[in-house]
C-alpha cells in the first residue's frame, strides 16, 4: 500500500485536478491497439513520485507498455481474476485514501470525484494490475530447478558473492490458555447483546460502535468493515454464522472465534464471497488465572528437566496452541510468499510476538525457558515456555544449511530469464508505435523501438 502524508495528498489531488483542465491529452505509445496517454504518465508520475528511480518518462512508459503485454496475453490464455479478489484491494485503497483525507467527503471533495467514481477508477487500476501480475506468474510457472543445476550455479561463484543468510532459529513452544470464568463470558456476550440492540433499534449504526469498542484493530477503525473473503478464508465459528446472514439491516447472533466474541452485519454477497462488519470483543484475563497457568507451566518445566517427560510428549498431551501441538511444538513461519519454514530470522519472530523474541534472544540451544505470558497471533493473552531447537549464526549461504535458500535465488534468476526471453519474443509480435519525442531512453527491455 502506498502511504503519502496528508499535506501531499491534498497537493497531489490538487494538481491531478488541474491536470485533468489544463493538459491538452497525446497518444505517446501505442502497444498493439491499446494506446498509453500522457495523463496515464502523468498521474502515476505524482502518485509514486521520488519512488520511481531513473526518468519518470521513461520508466513509466516502459512499465504500461509491459503492462499491456501480460493483458494481452491473458486474454490470450483466459487468465483472470475475480471481482472479489480485486475489490479486496480497492477496498483497502479507499479506505486508506478516507484516513488520509479526513474523511469521506473530504475525499471526494479533493479527487474532485464521488466515491462510486473513485472506487470505478481503483478497480480498473488493480484489475489490471493483478491480472498482469498474475499472467507473470504463470509464465514463470513450468520453470523448474533440480538440485545439480543448484550446485553448478553457485560452484564458481565467489564466496563473498554468495547470499548473506542472517541469524535464524527454531523455537518450541508449550502453550497454556489461561481460565476464563464463565462470569467474564457472560459479561462480553452481554455487552454484544446491548451493542446489537442500540443498532436493531436505531440508536446508533453499527459502524459507530465498531469504532468505538471493536476490539479487531485491522478493521475497527473502518466502522468494522472486512475486505471481500470466501468462507474458507475465515474462522469457522465466524464463517458459520456470517455466511448465515440474508438482511443487511439485521445483526447476527453472537459468534465465538478463536479470536473472541462477535456480532456480525451483512454489508454484500458476490459469488461465494460476502463483506461484512464485526465487532469483536475479548474476555479479560485476570492476574490471579495468568498466576496459575503460570504455576502449571512451571511444574510441566519441571518434569521436562528432570527426564520424567520430554518436551515433546508434554507439547502433544498438554499444549492448548494447536498450530504446534501436533508439530511437536516447533513454530511455523508462514511468509507471504506462501512458503513455509520452521526458521525464523529474530526481526521475524519479533514481528510474530514481541515477547516470544525476548525470550529467545536469552537461550542457548536446547535450553527451555522460564514460563512466560506473550500476546499470541489471535490478540488472546496466553502462557507459555519456549525450548530453542537450533539457531544459525549469520552466514554465507552454503549448500548444506540453505538449500532452499539457494534454489530460490536459482529459481528467481531462470524465472526471470524466461520472463526476459517472453518479452523480448512479444514484442517482434506487438505493433509497438512510440511517440519521437519519448524514445530517447536507456529502457530496461531492449526492442521497444523499431
Amino acid at each position: 500500500m502506498k502511504r503519502y502524508t496528508l499535506c501531499f495528498f491534498m497537493v497531489l489531488c490538487s494538481v491531478l485536478s488541474m491536470a485533468q483542465k489544463n493538459v491538452i491529452d497525446e497518444v505517446v505509445w501505442v502497444v498493439g491497439d491499446e494506446a498509453i496517454l500522457r495523463s496515464d504518465i502523468e498521474k502515476r508520475r505524482l502518485e509514486y513520485g521520488s519512488q520511481i528511480k531513473g526518468n519518470p518518462y521513461c520508466v513509466i512508459p516502459e512499465q504500461l507498455a509491459l503492462q499491456k503485454l501480460f493483458l494481452h496475453q491473458a486474454a490470450i490464455d483466459s487468465i483472470s481474476v475475480t471481482d472479489a479478489d480485486v475489490n479486496q484491494w480497492v477496498e483497502q485503497d479507499f479506505n486508506e485514501k478516507i484516513l488520509l483525507a479526513g474523511s469521506k467527503e473530504k475525499l471526494e471533495e479533493y479527487m474532485k470525484m464521488s466515491s462510486l467514481q473513485i472506487r470505478e477508477e481503483l478497480f480498473d487500476q488493480y484489475k489490471n494490475d493483478l491480472t498482469a501480475r498474475r499472467m507473470r506468474e504463470e509464465l514463470m510457472s513450468d520453470v523448474k530447478v533440480t538440485p545439480a543445476e543448484v550446485r553448478r550455479y553457485f560452484k564458481d561463484i565467489p564466496e563473498d558473492s554468495l547470499p548473506l543468510i542472517p541469524t535464524q532459529v527454531e523455537v518450541q513452544l508449550f502453550v497454556l490458555q489461561p481460565r476464563i470464568p464463565q462470569s467474564e463470558i457472560d459479561r462480553v456476550k452481554n455487552l454484544l447483546r446491548e451493542y446489537a440492540e442500540r443498532v436493531n433499534n436505531g440508536s446508533t449504526s453499527f459502524a459507530t460502535l465498531a469504532r468505538l469498542y471493536s476490539e479487531d484493530p485491522g478493521s475497527a477503525r473502518q466502522g468494522g468493515e472486512m475486505p471481500y473473503m470466501g468462507k474458507g478464508e475465515l474462522d469457522p465459528g465466524f464463517a458459520n454464522v456470517a455466511f448465515g446472514l440474508t438482511d443487511t439491516k439485521k445483526v447476527s447472533k453472537i459468534a465465538q472465534s478463536e479470536f473472541g466474541y462477535h456480532i456480525i452485519q451483512l454489508i454484500d454477497k458476490r459469488g461465494d464471497k460476502m463483506k461484512c462488519r464485526h465487532i469483536l470483543k475479548r474476555p479479560e484475563v485476570a492476574q490471579a488465572d495468568i498466576d496459575s497457568a503460570l504455576v502449571v507451566l512451571d511444574s510441566v518445566a519441571a518434569d521436562i528437566r528432570s527426564g520424567k517427560i520430554s518436551f515433546e510428549d508434554a507439547v502433544r498431551y498438554g499444549s492448548d496452541d494447536k498450530d504446534t501441538r501436533n508439530n511437536r511444538g516447533i513454530l511455523s513461519n508462514n511468509k507471504e510468499t506462501g512458503e513455509t519454514s520452521s526458521r525464523f530470522e529474530m526481526s521475524e519472530l519479533s514481528a510474530f510476538s514481541p515477547e516470544l523474541a525476548r525470550v529467545v534472544e536469552t537461550l542457548e540451544v536446547g535450553e527451555m525457558s522460564k514460563p512466560f505470558t506473550m500476546i499470541n497471533t489471535k490478540g488472546k493473552t496466553v502462557c507459555a515456555i519456549a525450548r530453542l531447537k537450533n539457531r544459525s549464526l549469520t552466514h554465507r549461504a552454503n549448500i548444506t544449511e540453505d538449500f532452499q535458500v539457494m534454489k530460490g535465488v536459482v529459481e528467481a534468476k531462470k524465472g526471470e530469464e524466461a520472463i526476459l526471453k517472453w518479452i523480448h519474443e512479444k514484442q517482434k509480435s506487438t505493433y509497438i508505435r512510440i511517440n519521437p519525442d519519448w524514445r530517447d531512453c536507456d529502457f530496461e527491455y531492449e526492442g521497444w523501438v523499431k
